[in-house]
């Protein structure tokens, strides 16, 4: 296999450590409230559309291992208790938690912070904007049509492969 067949992360080293994931509604439930700081990273790339996370911050996966040490040092000067990962799905070895493994690491074993807690959105973008009108009214940016169009493409092909998808409202 050349190189140009290799997947984005091929270059870089898998993790070792396993981000836990983040139940969309306790993430809204802490950023809407305020109830403790968080910083959302969005590591989409060419599919960031439709709008993000109010807050969030845009830092590609392709190029977030070089990141690492920026991010903790903003997050650490911050006083940020929790760094969340999103991306479009945030499916297992996904970007979203694979940039998410990839800063625990950091944060665990090279800072050596114990207490930042560093997760994956569960369900990416796609499940945020299936939370309906409260989750999405936290977005910047939200276009509904592109979202629909989105949710309508994976209910086309989910009927073409026989499989029943599960549609929120937008």
């Amino acid at each position: 296999m050349s190189s140009t067949d290799q997947p984005w992360h091929a270059s870089f080293p898998a993790s070792t450590l396993v981000p836990e994931s983040l139940p969309a509604n306790k993430a809204y439930t802490i950023l809407s409230m305020k109830i403790a700081s968080m910083l959302i990273i969005d590591v989409r790339r060419t599919d960031y559309e439709g709008g993000s996370i109010r807050g969030s911050l845009n830092i590609p996966a392709q190029g977030f291992w070089w990141n690492r040490g920026m991010l903790y040092e903003l997050a650490y000067k911050a006083d940020m208790q929790w760094v969340v990962f999103t991306c479009n799905s945030c499916s297992p070895g996904g970007r979203g938690p694979r940039c998410a493994a990839w800063f625990l690491e950091f944060v665990r074993g090279v800072a050596g912070d114990e207490d930042m807690q560093v997760m994956a959105l569960e369900g990416g973008m796609r499940g945020w904007v299936k939370g309906g009108e409260q989750f999405t009214g936290l977005m910047d940016g939200f276009k509904a049509e592109y979202w629909e169009e989105m949710f309508a493409k994976e209910g086309k092909k989910a009927e073409q492969s026989g499989a029943a998808v599960e549609i929120g409202k937008v």
